[in-house]
Formats: C-alpha cells, sequence, structure tokens
C-alpha cells in the first residue's frame, strides 16, 4: 500500500537531516582542531554553533515524530514501533530504496561525529589535566605521589610564581 506525499516527505526530512548532521560535522571537526591549535575562543565558537545545530536537530526530531505517527496510522501499529524498513512497506520501491541509501549515510555521518566528540573529549581532559598539573606546580599543591602530610623530600624554591608579603 503507497500512501501519498509519504515518500516526498520522508526522503525530504532524511536530506534535511543529512545537511544538519553534516553541518553539525563540520563543527565538530573544527572544535577539535581549535582544540589542538589550544584556541579557546575558537572553541568556544565552535561550541556555541553545534548547540545552535542542536536547536535545529530538535526541529528535526519533531518532525521525525509525525513521520512516525502518520506512518504508524498508516500500519496499524504505534510510532513508537514503525522503522524505516516499515515506512517503505508505504512507499513504491524506487523511493523506498533512496530512502534506505539516505539513511545509511545518515547513519554513518552520526557515527564519524559520535567518534571526532569522543576525540574531543579526550583531548579537552587532556588540556585541563595539564593545566590542573601547572596550576598544582604553580600553586604549590601536592602533586598525586604526595598527600598533604607527604610533603617532597626537599622543597624546591624555583617553583615559586608569586612571593607576596601583607
Amino acid at each position: 500500500m503507497v500512501v501519498s506525499g509519504l515518500a516526498t516527505e520522508v526522503l525530504e526530512h532524511l536530506d534535511d537531516q543529512l545537511v544538519s548532521t553534516r553541518r553539525l560535522l563540520g563543527s565538530v571537526l573544527a572544535q577539535g582542531s581549535a582544540i589542538r591549535a589550544q584556541d579557546v575562543d575558537g572553541v568556544l565558537a565552535r561550541v556555541s554553533d553545534i548547540k545552535s545545530e542542536m536547536g535545529v536537530r530538535a526541529g528535526l526530531e519533531d518532525s521525525r515524530r509525525d513521520l512516525l505517527i502518520r506512518s504508524g496510522q498508516a500500519l496499524g501499529l504505534n510510532p513508537a514501533a514503525v522503522t524505516l524498513d516499515a515506512m517503505c512497506m508505504l512507499m513504491d520501491p524506487h523511493e523506498a530504496a533512496a530512502a534506505r541509501e539516505r539513511s545509511g549515510e545518515l547513519r554513518g555521518l552520526l557515527a564519524e561525529i559520535g567518534r571526532e566528540h569522543a576525540i574531543n573529549r579526550a583531548l579537552m581532559r587532556q588540556e585541563l589535566s595539564f593545566l590542573d598539573h601547572v596550576l598544582r606546580l604553580l600553586g604549590g599543591e601536592p602533586q598525586g605521589a604526595y598527600t598533604a602530610s607527604e610533603p617532597p623530600s626537599t622543597p624546591n624554591p624555583g617553583l615559586r610564581a608569586l612571593d607576596l608579603q601583607a
């Protein structure tokens, strides 16, 4: 059973998802470059871009939900049980093949975003760990192997950042 107009809407929705996902991937990749370059302003700008794109994606999710509801009604299924394969039963074979192709590309892009985001998080942790280490050195705080009751055997006077007197 082919539902008039559904295939066009699904394909347009998948195209919109792909455009948004490519923008998101571009922002995540640019964020990784900014992290590697230690470009704080660039990192913050990309966070803003990512946040904006996530707002766009929330709107796309609303559209997706509407398509699932309509498809579920046509198929006699709960919208939560509707899959792309089930939706394809409501399309002609050519449109169904195009929808599957776009869906596969979308899954690949989302997986790439996930990988790059994980790398960015690891890089950020590494940078923050280094910053924490430097700040501890400057502050004269113990460095992991020593506790407050076990300071290093010889203090290093060359590591003072500020010598202040009241």
